[in-house]
């Protein structure tokens, strides 16, 4: 049976629809979150070591929501969901040098970032046709 096959049917896509509505979700809070910088946003990133302002915390939020608002776009998602590796990529460096513990701090971005890329490849076929030809 071929990978088409398998990955075409339909409780399969819904699955895909469901991980990336999650990581969606997750994604559009904590852009939130940051673009009305509560106080908990600003004590963690000088917790981790940045200079904590409101207009960094507000960049990050109109950064993230860009991403994840061109990976929520069909047309666009999967460059929605490289920007989104490469931000996540980056959290994980912040914390790994915060050190933070590993399974709930450091790889929480892997979490997120595995539900972001099977969600895609799990609903869109062009993008799985991209990346496994």
């Amino acid at each position: 049976m071929s990978v088409d096959v398998i990955t075409n049917t339909s409780p399969v896509i819904w699955l895909g629809r469901v991980l990336s509505g999650l990581a969606i979700a997750f994604l559009l809070l904590d852009a939130a979150m940051k673009l009305v910088p509560i106080q908990p946003v600003i004590d963690t990133m000088q917790a981790l070591g940045f200079n904590s302002t409101t207009t960094l915390a507000r960049g990050l939020g109109i950064l993230l929501l860009g991403c994840t608002v061109l990976y929520a776009i069909p047309k666009t998602a999967l460059v929605g969901a490289l920007l989104l590796t490469g931000y996540l990529g980056g959290a994980i460096a912040i914390q790994l040098r915060a050190g933070n513990p590993l399974f709930s701090h450091i790889l929480f971005g892997g979490y997120i970032g595995i539900f972001l890329w099977a969600g895609l490849l799990m609903r869109n076929n062009q993008a799985r046709a991209l990346l496994f030809p």
